[in-house]
């Protein structure tokens, strides 16, 4: 049996795995400030409810991959300062982010967080780092839903345009 044929947890990172849970949390730190800030342009109710379970999934993931890297001897990347909540009627209504908006930014990085999830899975060979990414796919998945019944429940939808067009037999 060779090195990587024992306990997982005991197996050494390679430099794939390192980078990748390493930009997770550089990412998604990221991300919670951002939404942070989408929290008070937010006027729906339903909407910022949804950005809430955004943040507060991603810091229980960042949590998760911190733990993991700390095990490892790899620093951490910096956290950004906590948003400060604002009054939504103080933001003018010109510089406001729209619901419709922010709902579209939640889909786009909802998709590129399943991709990152992806590769993780696909380029570890620690089965509990992409096991721990699986879990992280599914619940990104299942928030990608909850998004997209939001966003057609408010009619804030864009679809592309749809093909009708049925070949002639």
């Amino acid at each position: 049996m060779g090195i990587l044929s024992g306990n997982p947890k005991e197996e050494p990172m390679h430099y794939g795995e390192v980078h990748g849970t390493w930009s997770f949390i550089n990412g998604g730190k990221g991300m919670i400030a951002g939404y942070q800030v989408f929290r008070n342009h937010a006027g729906d109710r339903d909407l910022i409810q949804l950005i809430d379970e955004v943040i507060k999934l991603s810091q229980q993931q960042i949590k998760e991959v911190e733990t993991l890297l700390k095990e490892n001897g790899v620093g951490l990347p910096p956290t950004p300062p906590e948003r400060p909540k604002a009054n939504l009627d103080d933001i003018p209504t010109g510089a406001r982010a729209m619901d419709q908006e922010i709902a579209a930014t939640m889909s786009a990085d909802t998709a590129a967080g399943l991709i990152s999830c992806s590769t993780m899975i696909g380029q570890a060979i620690r089965e509990d780092i992409a096991t721990m990414f699986g879990q992280f796919h599914t619940q990104k998945a299942t928030l990608g839903a909850k998004i997209l019944r939001l966003n057609k429940e408010k009619g804030w939808l864009v679809p592309p345009p749809l093909h009708n067009h049925h070949a002639e037999e």
